[in-house]
């Protein structure tokens, strides 16, 4: 068991590098290089959104100071719009800008692409949703408090 564990490790590792990867390739293929594959996917998983740079972050897609960083970036080079909320004048909002948008449009024909080639006899769609139900349960597996800071406590 420990050994198929590990394996599932490395290879969700490696298969999320490979989609950074082939994101990467298309942005290159658009001559797109001010902008990183994780930019793109940020881009992407906003949409057309309007989030908190906190809200990014609670969504578990990226680290805390990468975000900031990101977001930095994007807006420097215009792919993101952020404005202060009027709510709480402490948070900043990010929304997707024009530019932005036809990344978020590239990256969704790529992965219609990928889609389409999927469903000739790569992956079927049951085979993919118990993908993720697999990967779900893992994923809920490692949120459990007690799988954090080594030692898990049994249930008495």
């Amino acid at each position: 068991m420990k050994v198929l564990y590990l394996e599932t490790i490395a290879l969700v590792e490696r298969l999320h590098r490979q989609c950074l990867e082939v994101v990467k390739a298309e942005l290159e293929r658009l001559g797109i290089r001010d902008l990183n594959s994780v930019q793109a996917m940020i881009l992407f998983n906003i949409g057309d959104a309007e989030l908190t740079v906190g809200e990014l972050t609670q969504r578990g897609y990226y680290q805390g100071s990468n975000v900031s960083y990101n977001v930095k970036k994007m807006v420097e080079h215009g792919y993101l719009i952020q404005e202060r909320s009027q709510h709480d004048r402490r948070s900043f909002h990010v929304r997707v800008s024009e530019k932005g948008l036809e990344v978020c449009q590239a990256i969704n024909k790529l992965f219609d692409r990928h889609v389409s080639e999927l469903t000739s006899g790569t992956a079927s769609p049951d085979a993919l949703r118990e993908a993720n139900q697999e990967l779900s349960k893992l994923q809920h597996f490692w949120t459990l408090p007690q799988h954090y800071g080594g030692r898990m406590t049994s249930a008495a």
